[in-house]
């Protein structure tokens, strides 16, 4: 893994943050030939991993996707705890923060249908294909439909294999 996934993915685990890769990585590290240009990540909404969450984030001045440059955003613990899914643009890159997933839940039913992979050297989860797939077919955005039947082939072939 490189570059901005690479880069967050390393500040996070060294302010020991909770989270778990969603999303198109999580659906390429199992071996979809998938292209994603944002990284997705469910994290745990406790106080304590927000902090950390923040303390990790926060120096690189991450805005809410969209939003006018001339607005002042605060990207804080108070902000963090207040929302709960954010889409956030760092430094030209995608970041998506969820507090919840479709058809899925928060943190702790998402990391209990995780799976570990080694990512910078660290155990990291991810989640398994068979719930992206589910979460993408709940959500039920163009985008998210477009991918499924790449998804439950990529599926099918770790299933068989």
């Amino acid at each position: 893994m490189q570059g901005f996934a690479a880069r967050i993915i390393k500040r996070l685990l060294e302010e020991n943050v909770e989270f778990v890769i969603v999303g198109g990585l999580s659906a390429i590290l199992q071996g979809a030939e998938y292209s994603t240009l944002d990284l997705d990540l469910c994290y745990r909404r406790t106080p304590e991993n927000i902090g950390r969450l923040v303390k990790a984030l926060n120096p690189l001045r991450p805005r809410p996707r969209g939003f006018p440059e001339e607005l002042p955003f605060v990207f804080d613990e108070r902000t963090v705890l207040l929302g709960s899914n954010f889409t956030l643009d760092i430094d030209g890159e995608s970041l998506d923060l969820l507090g919840e997933m479709s058809a899925i839940g928060g943190f702790e039913q998402v990391i209990g249908q995780s799976l570990v992979f080694d990512v910078e050297n660290r155990e990291v989860p991810v989640l398994s294909l068979a719930q992206l797939i589910e979460s993408k077919r709940a959500a039920g955005r163009p985008k998210d439909l477009a991918v499924l039947p790449l998804l439950e082939e990529t599926l099918k072939r770790r299933q068989s294999q």
